[in-house]
């Protein structure tokens, strides 16, 4: 009997041994957890790519009497014409609300990028009408023709974030919809006297009304979907990283109009830019 009790105590004192260590292990192990009710604010940085040239613009011209003896229509195409959007860069912010364990509303901002405008080709009306008066878009001197266009595009996300809400690498999937708008678009003052020049100063002679001309740009809003893949990793129960890529799908009508001294229209040429953005992120969050 002593022989057996001498063992039950050695194996009592183990097992006590043991649960003491896992629960110093437990007490040790941080709280990473993204669950229900918490929220995480982000901070870093975005990295905008964009591809592409838009179709040819479109111009169309005031409908004065002179147009038909130079054969000018009121509406044409420039063949070969079109435009391109330079890539960006700006501060990033999000926030997301943890509404379970796995699912986060998330709302993207921060300071909106500004992008320049390329423009390729030439903008040649049909006709005798086009040997009076043409526009290189592509030359090199007058580029970028955009010197800034601000872009602004809110969003609202829903994410979908994968692995145990305690897991320090939590990747996830989002998908949400944003609002996108241009503000502050600056004309190359070397293109817009070029455009004054060779055409609107013939515009303008031709639909009589004499004096300087002006141009001005402009870029429509668009609803656009978002869809977005990325991952947070946590160092500890506040800190972590985060990175993601998003996709927008990004359309938007682009518009130069060429008026007369006394605000008449004299022209307008469009086209449809479809830059296919691609969003890289990187950033510090913090979750409280």
């Amino acid at each position: 009997m002593n022989v057996q009790s001498q063992r039950m105590g050695r194996l009592t004192r183990l097992l006590a041994g043991v649960a003491l260590c896992a629960t110093c292990m437990t007490c040790a192990a941080p709280a990473l957890a993204q669950k229900a009710g918490d929220n995480v604010v982000s901070a870093g940085w975005f990295y905008i790519q964009t591809r592409g040239v838009s179709p040819p613009l479109t111009t169309n011209v005031v409908d004065v009497p002179i147009n038909y003896p130079l054969g000018l229509p009121s509406t044409f195409s420039a063949p070969g014409s079109g435009l391109s959007t330079s890539n960006a860069s700006t501060l990033g912010l999000t926030f997301s609300h943890f509404v379970t364990d796995h699912i986060a509303l998330t709302g993207v901002g921060g300071i909106p990028p500004e992008f320049k405008l390329y423009g390729h080709g030439e903008l040649i009306p049909p006709g005798p009408a086009g040997a009076l008066g043409h526009q290189s878009l592509g030359d090199p001197s007058l580029n970028p023709i955009i010197t800034r266009a601000r872009q602004w595009s809110p969003a609202a996300i829903v994410q979908y974030h994968f692995m145990d809400p305690d897991s320090r690498l939590r990747p996830f999937l989002g998908v949400g919809v944003s609002y996108n708008f241009f503000t502050d678009i600056r004309i190359n003052p070397a293109f817009e006297a070029s455009v004054n020049n060779n055409l609107g100063a013939i515009l303008a002679a031709g639909a009589g009304i004499p004096g300087p001309t002006s141009v001005h740009a402009d870029a429509s809003s668009s609803w656009a979907p978002v869809f977005n893949v990325g991952g947070t990793y946590n160092f500890d129960e506040h800190w972590g990283v985060t990175a993601a890529v998003t996709y927008i799908p990004l359309k938007s009508t682009s518009t130069m109009t060429i008026k007369a001294s006394d605000g008449t229209t004299l022209s307008t040429s469009k086209t449809k830019l479809d830059p296919k953005p691609v969003i890289f992120f990187m950033a510090a969050t913090y979750k409280f």
